[in-house]
């Protein structure tokens, strides 16, 4: 059973690592939330005549270097909403005014293209990514994680902080993949959730959490984490990143301009930069 972990650190400590990791997005009171073990800020962004885009926490360090380039050279004003993809994609489908979804899961793309919520014709996969095991650490040989990998001994006393496997794809990814290996029932009882990777991610680099599963993206910058394991593809879906353009788009035209540019050669280079594949 997963559980939220009460008293290894203050209710302020566990603040300060969400902040860290920036704040999520609430537009509609509508929109369902996956369960966390924080309470983050939520502020609606003000889009006026900007192009409103609704991104996937994780895509966060690359996609503000890649809006911040393409801003410079002239390209359309952006604002940029970040949250879990699963309440974006709600926020959506309760009639948030964005232009583009960029999404950190294909299922909920479908699910918006299933409802006539995006134009499926913009619809394109930009990116993928790996997901990991990631511990405390320097750096250190990273393997294949496999049926007798020593999950046990490395989350130890936990817990090991992951996303919510009934909502977020990088917490549904993880649990595919331990249950495929058979680890699942070894760890499945210290188990705390994170609202997002990157707060799994700092959870361990500030000590709070021994080990957490991650895309392999989002320890990029973050020091005292090293890589312990790479999930195998096999045991999960593809680990895809799919934008498309919302049917009511108020700068549809802006927006598609803006999917173009993330499949350039400009874009691409800082994604690789940033890990993804």
């Amino acid at each position: 059973m997963m559980t939220i972990v009460k008293g290894r650190r203050s209710l302020l400590r566990w603040m300060a690592v969400a902040g860290a990791a920036g704040p999520a997005l609430s537009l509609w009171p509508k929109a369902s939330r996956a369960q966390h073990h924080h309470d983050m800020t939520r502020q609606a962004p003000a889009h006026g005549d900007e192009t409103l885009i609704f991104a996937a926490a994780t895509l966060k360090p690359a996609l503000d270097e890649i809006v911040r380039i393409y801003r410079d050279a002239g390209g359309a004003a952006l604002n940029v909403a970040y949250g879990p993809t699963p309440m974006l994609a709600k926020n959506i489908a309760d009639g948030a005014p964005a232009d583009i979804f960029f999404s950190a899961d294909g299922r909920w793309m479908d699910y918006l293209s299933e409802h006539k919520l995006i134009r499926n014709e913009t619809r394109a996969e930009i990116v993928k990514n790996e997901l990991v095991l990631i511990k405390g650490g320097s750096e250190g040989p990273a393997v294949t994680v496999d049926h007798n990998f020593p999950i046990a001994r490395i989350v130890g006393a936990g817990p090991l902080a992951m996303c919510n496997p009934d909502s977020h794809p990088a917490g549904r990814y993880g649990k595919a993949s331990l249950q495929e290996l058979g680890l699942w029932d070894t760890i499945a009882a210290k188990i705390v959730i994170a609202e997002n990777p990157q707060v799994a991610a700092l959870m361990v680099a500030r000590g709070d959490a021994p080990a957490a599963i991650v895309f392999a993206t989002d320890i990029h910058g973050v020091s005292g984490v090293t890589i312990a394991g790479t999930f195998p593809d096999a045991g999960h879906p593809p680990i895809t990143y799919p934008a498309a353009v919302a049917t009511d788009a108020r700068h549809s035209e802006e927006a598609a301009r803006f999917l173009t540019y993330l499949r350039s050669p400009e874009a691409r280079k800082i994604f690789d930069r940033f890990g993804y594949q």
